[in-house]
């Protein structure tokens, strides 16, 4: 804050009573396209901070001018809404975003998303959403960036950049909100708000890394999590909230509840009553309460008793003024729409296609059947109940929205084809749910009448997202049983996967040729697919999430510790290799499934691409280097193939030895590069030897002297590596 705001808001605080400082604590759900009576009295009398869930401009500036006008202290409101991956424009979901690996990709989504949003007034959304999980099952995990807290980090700081721009006050920049604060990610059993526990190593090392990138960035807010973070819920997490984010990070920004978590706390039976939940959560320090009354109904009588202080409710109101008068809203609370562009215009319409076709991820690609060549393709039969699903790409958290914005896959074929190719088109299943197989025979003759077949499966958009969790994430319904009827054809199949976390295909993938994974790819998934399988784009997303062959392995990740008895191929026996009458000790005694081995179907960063790319000649630009200076990491990478492609380049490392135990591997740099076929590219990445340090047993951050392995490659299965040595 700066000390002519500061001035500002002590000011303000010193003319507020105690119901006007409650207020601004207060955020209320709005009309949903109408102003209630009671919502614009509570406005005139000062007592409503924030509104949600408010898109109507004219609505939105009436309420500003309520507050701003006609009550007394005039202070304008933060209007919030879940921009999570687009406004009217809508971009691949996050976990899609994060697949392809580009910081500025992600920025530019959220820049376009804040844009047109703030052209309805909106000036506050509740993203990024940067819970690390490690379990598909979880809902939410399309809302994610996915398993790896160094990526996560990278995208959600450009995300946070996208949507507050270099100033918040300028037209078009809305505040981000870092959630859900901690450990949301990890809830048991993949079911959502459920209980996380989480050692406090492994909170510091993996899961509050992202939120600590984000709060160095300026991310405007955060937001406590719904869950029970080690017994005690996020929203009253005096440890979490007070120590570490205000004390140990220095965070000054707004802290926000989720919707109605102060008063969930009560539920987790963690307080006895509404009143004890507001206690709770002023103590460590929440600023603002979502949807909600407790604030409203209760500060006032808990400083009567003198449980809270007037001291901790200035502090609180001083960040929310912060924030208002950082967005420019005392000087201009208002929208005026002619001051934006149009939204889902056509450089908004462009952004969303080129990251909906870096987001795809080409998983196999047999006989390197893809891409399709149109002058050699007669017809393409196109099957699948989400080909034509305008609605379902659009994937979860699609607020703003509209199905006849999007352009499906018939549609993209269609004006990319035109008349030379022809497409026959049968969905085959209604929806991804259908359990007849009435359309199965129409399916088969389009496949049999066509030179090539792709099929669009996977799940509606409903299928994942918030309170959204699977037990079972193989392809839902029976879109397994199309696939064996429509092969039965004998043409060469191209799965296209639209989903919103990675299924279980091990059974799937051995019945087709190639397999693209799309995610929920937004308003341009269409024109994006069609131009990745007839060759006008190659794929170059790679999996930001370790796919599991089946859903016992969850949760299964690249980063996992070695353990004492690590699996290898040599001490991994399938169940079905084991003789009759084998000792108990006969099976190598190591850590992995006898039903599933210790691999996953896909690992973390694996993609493929229509380049062949190689990696060589590793080196380091030292093999000692002292606590204090950098080392430089060499590889060159080549692409063998015909076609030109863009290759995510992946950096890992690994600390041999440590104080506490250490990941395998972890990610420590990635690069874009784009290479001719034929060309040679040399790579390095620069790393301090402060990147490689972690939390250790005193939670102290440090880096240790010790032998170091380090890989370049084009997944977290890299194996061309070098080793180096940090001394003191």
């Amino acid at each position: 804050m700066g000390d002519s705001t500061a001035a500002k808001v002590a000011d303000l605080l010193s003319q507020m009573g105690l119901d006007e400082k409650i207020g601004q604590m207060s955020q209320l759900n709005g009309g949903g396209g109408h102003l209630p009576e009671y919502l614009a009295e509570a406005m005139r009398a000062g007592q409503v901070g924030s509104v949600l869930n408010e898109v109507d401009v004219e609505i939105v500036n009436e309420m500003q001018r309520i507050c701003v006008q006609e009550s007394r202290l005039g202070i304008p409101l933060l209007i919030g809404r879940d921009v999570i991956h687009g406004f009217k424009t809508i971009f691949p979901i996050p976990l899609g975003q994060a697949a392809t690996w580009d910081p500025e990709t992600v920025k530019q989504g959220a820049a376009i998303s804040a844009m047109e949003a703030a052209a309805k007034g909106v000036n506050w959304t509740f993203a990024p959403m940067i819970d690390i999980t490690r379990d598909p099952r979880w809902g939410r995990i399309a809302e994610s960036l996915g398993e790896d807290p160094y990526l996560c980090s990278q995208l959600g700081v450009a995300m946070v950049n996208g949507f507050q721009g270099d100033d918040l006050s300028e037209t078009g920049s809305i505040a981000a909100c870092a959630k859900h604060f901690a450990g949301y990610g990890a809830a048991e059993g993949g079911r959502d708000y459920n209980t996380a526990n989480i050692p406090e190593n492994e909170l510091r090392n993996v899961h509050l890394r992202p939120f600590k990138a984000a709060a160095d960035a300026g991310v405007a807010s955060f937001m406590s999590a719904f869950c029970d973070l080690n017994g005690v819920p996020a929203t009253g997490n005096r440890w979490l909230m007070d120590q570490l984010l205000r004390k140990e990070w220095q965070y000054d920004g707004v802290v926000v509840s989720d919707w109605e978590s102060i008063v969930e706390m009560t539920v987790h039976g963690f307080t006895a009553d509404d009143e004890g939940a507001a206690y709770e959560a002023v103590s460590a320090g929440i600023d603002m309460e979502m949807a909600s009354s407790s604030y409203r109904d209760h500060v006032e009588n808990l400083m009567a008793q003198g449980k809270i202080s007037l001291q901790q409710i200035d502090t609180m109101v001083a960040r929310i003024l912060t924030l208002k008068f950082d967005l420019g809203l005392f000087d201009n609370p208002y929208t005026d729409p002619g001051h934006f562009s149009a939204p889902l215009n056509r450089s908004h319409l462009t952004a969303a296609k080129e990251a909906a076709v870096k987001s795809c991820v080409l998983l196999k690609n047999e006989q390197r059947i893809l891409p399709l060549n149109k002058s050699d393709t007669n017809s393409v039969a196109l099957i699948g109940p989400l080909a034509d699903q305008p609605y379902e790409q659009l994937g979860t958290w699609v607020f703003d929205g509209k199905a006849k914005h999007s352009v499906t896959v018939l549609e993209g074929l269609k004006e990319l084809l035109g008349s030379e190719v022809t497409v026959n088109f049968e969905p085959g299943l209604v929806s991804a749910r259908e359990t007849s197989r009435d359309g199965f025979a129409a399916a088969v003759t389009a496949a049999e009448e066509s030179d090539a077949v792709v099929m669009v499966m996977g799940e509606e958009s409903f299928m994942s997202g918030e309170a959204h969790s699977r037990a079972n994430i193989d392809l839902p319904g029976i879109q397994e049983q199309l696939i064996d009827a429509v092969a039965a054809a004998g043409k060469p199949i191209v799965l296209v996967i639209m989903a919103g976390r990675p299924l279980t295909l091990e059974r799937v993938v051995e019945k087709v040729d190639a397999l693209l994974y799309a995610w929920h790819p937004g308003t341009m998934g269409g024109p994006a697919i069609a131009d990745l399988l007839f060759g006008v784009e190659s794929p170059s997303g790679k999996l930001p999430v370790t796919f599991p062959r089946m859903v016992g392995q969850v949760p299964i990740y690249y980063s996992h510790k070695n353990t004492g008895r690590p699996a290898s191929e040599e001490t991994c026996v399938r169940m079905e290799d084991v003789p009759l009458g084998a000792p108990q000790t006969s099976l190598g005694m190591s850590s992995f499934h006898l039903d599933a081995g210790f691999k996953p179907l896909f690992p973390f960063g694996f993609g493929l691409s229509y380049g062949r790319f190689q990696y060589v000649k590793i080196t380091t630009s030292h093999h000692s280097i002292a606590l204090g200076e950098t080392i430089d990491i060499f590889a060159d990478i080549i692409n063998a193939g015909a076609h030109p492609a863009e290759e995510v380049v992946q950096l890992y490392v690994r600390d041999l030895v440590a104080n506490v135990t250490r990941p395998v591997k972890e990610l420590k740099g990635f690069r874009r590069i784009f290479l001719k076929p034929g060309e040679r590219q040399r790579i390095c990445f620069t790393l301090h030897t402060d990147e490689l340090g972690f939390f250790n047993r005193e939670m102290n951050y440090v880096t240790e002297p010790g032998q170091f392995h380090v890989w370049i490659g084009g997944s977290s299965d890299a194996s061309l590596w070098a080793e180096f040595e940090i001394h003191e």
